[in-house]
């Protein structure tokens, strides 16, 4: 089925502003991952008095949301202070081009983590942040999540309670999401969705993502194992579980 865009997105997404790459940035950060479909790296320059950003460019590897977001992100976030734009929520961007298809919201949110992700840069450089020890724990986890956007009502797995299930042993990871309702042809899209945040995080050596169709499973009073309490198809790599 063929997705709907507003006026605002096929304009900037046929009329990009700020593309390309600043010649000597003060800092750079790449959000996404081409395996995904999505990746958009942004490179800025900060007034290091007035903490104002100045300039802003990016390139962008993926669909016409993707192009559109980034290319709104640029626009919105060129000559505000670090502070402003580290307030941004996906929805701004998501809202100032009219809306997205809910299977696209996913692309404002790497818009705006990828520029917050170059201004963390800027400030780690400038002595203003430091980098931060990952903690491999559920928290952790949680937070990583909150950037997975459900394909077919635009909100976060996390918000919407579809994580479920998550255990640390080691530096091996095992997440399990319910669909609860949600179409199961969007599936293999959260899975790897999920999948490319874990390994963005280079402590966890083995990851196993699971998607269910129900949320019918409950831990193990005793031993902390998984029992059904109701037929459930679990979807997996290999097929069913």
């Amino acid at each position: 089925m063929a997705l709907k865009y507003t006026p605002e997105v096929i304009e900037h997404f046929t009329h990009p502003q700020n593309v390309g790459e600043l010649e000597h940035p003060d800092a750079t950060a790449t959000e996404g991952s081409p395996a995904c479909g999505d990746m958009v790296t942004f490179t800025i320059k900060v007034n290091p008095d007035t903490h104002i950003l100045e300039d802003i460019k990016f390139r962008s590897y993926g669909c016409a949301s993707n192009i559109a977001t980034a290319s709104m992100a640029t626009v919105l976030s060129k000559g505000k202070t670090i502070e402003e734009v580290k307030a941004f929520h996906p929805k701004v961007v998501a809202e100032r081009l009219g809306g997205l298809p809910a299977i696209k919201m996913h692309c404002s949110v790497l818009a705006v983590n990828g520029l917050k992700a170059a201004i963390k840069q800027w400030e780690i450089a400038h002595g203003l942040a430091t980098e931060e020890e990952i903690q491999l724990n559920e928290q952790t986890i949680r937070r990583l999540l909150k950037g997975v956007i459900n394909p077919e009502t635009g909100r976060s797995i996390v918000s919407m309670g579809m994580v479920n299930y998550i255990k640390i042993e080691g530096g091996k990871v095992y997440v399990e999401v319910s669909l609860q309702g949600t179409d199961p042809m969007y599936a293999a899209n959260i899975r790897e969705e999920v999948t490319e945040k874990l390994e963005s995080m280079k402590c966890i050596q083995e990851m196993i993502v699971r998607i269910l169709e129900r949320d019918k499973f409950e831990m193990g009073a005793d031993n902390g194992e998984k029992t059904a309490s109701d037929k459930s198809k679990a979807m997996t790599e290999g097929g069913e579980a």
